[in-house]
């Protein structure tokens, strides 16, 4: 006999304003004991001293999760200059400090050196895998965690107030793997004042905004309320998609699909670039995959009962 399946087969995504201090794991297990879902996962992890924009996958938008993480994501944060931590943030212990401050023209003079592709070290305190481990539990255990440059992509970062002269808050743009912490103490090094991060707050992740958030106690008072209070919060698998091209299909074309197999490309305004492509029946969202010699190819079709 098949065992049952714990929850209930709930689908879609909730844009979770995560508070400081809790994990991106915990957030994820409490947003799926609100909904008592079957499956449940992150886009993209967020420290215990972040706040913002942690979207949630439930069910079937599980599947559309890389996509989001390949998004586009913006931060707005705080560096506190003349010291920096063995974390780059406010968790960790001082290692060096200075007694120089920067003026706001040499921070701005700065800018433009960490906008676009750059090269950037990894915190010692990261997921990072070295040699099958975490980074994070070697520098916990002690050890000298040395961690190579890798390139990552800031589309924009500027200044948006010195609240006094030890503090900076900036603003950014950025792809998958930067690590905001480590951008605070390459300028605080590069403005030769040294610094670290004391708050980060992400703003938007594959265009989840601010806009579409809600905060967990809002969700558990709306679950309190309903059902049906509590799933006007959840978004549309496809919410993930933004930055994809779309191919509306038919019933038939749809059915192919489902069955994993490619269908032909039809239309005057269907994409005809290599991207990822996500297929849409009757509003509903079918499957994600790939554009090759006129087809789509799928390579995620979605389970779920969605009238097509």
């Amino acid at each position: 006999m098949a065992r049952r399946k714990k929850g209930k087969p709930v689908h879609g995504w909730i844009v979770l304003d995560k508070p400081q201090g809790m994990t991106s794991t915990q957030a994820v297990g409490a947003v799926r004991r609100v909904f008592d879902a079957r499956k449940a996962g992150h886009a993209g992890t967020l420290d215990p001293l972040a706040t913002g924009i942690l979207p949630i996958a439930l069910g079937e938008a599980t599947k559309t999760v890389p996509y989001a993480v390949d998004g586009k994501k913006s931060y707005r944060f705080t560096v506190r200059w003349g010291a920096e931590t063995d974390t780059d943030d406010a968790e960790g212990a001082i290692v060096r400090t200075s007694d120089c401050r920067p003026e706001r023209g040499a921070i701005e003079a700065v800018l433009p050196d960490f906008v676009g592709e750059i090269q950037q070290v990894p915190p010692a305190f990261s997921a990072i895998k070295v040699d099958g481990n975490r980074a994070y539990d070697l520098a916990r255990a002690g050890e000298d965690v040395q961690l190579e440059a890798r390139p990552v992509h800031i589309d924009r970062l500027i200044l948006l107030d010195l609240p006094d002269r030890d503090t900076a808050v900036l603003e950014a743009d950025c792809g998958k793997g930067t690590y905001v912490r480590a951008l605070a103490r390459d300028m605080g090094r590069r403005l030769g004042c040294l610094g670290h991060l004391i708050q980060l707050r992400r703003t938007c992740v594959a265009g989840f905004t601010e806009a579409d958030a809600v905060t967990l106690e809002a969700l558990r008072a709306a679950a309190e309320a309903g059902e049906d209070a509590a799933g006007a919060h959840l978004l549309p698998l496809e919410a993930a998609l933004r930055e994809l091209a779309e191919l509306s299909v038919g019933q038939n074309d749809a059915a192919r699909l489902l069955r994993g197999q490619p269908v032909l490309i039809r239309g005057r305004d269907a994409p005809t670039g290599g991207g990822a492509t996500y297929a849409t029946c009757k509003g509903h969202l079918i499957a994600v995959g790939r554009i090759e010699k006129g087809e789509m190819h799928p390579t995620r079709v979605f389970n779920f009962s969605n009238g097509v």
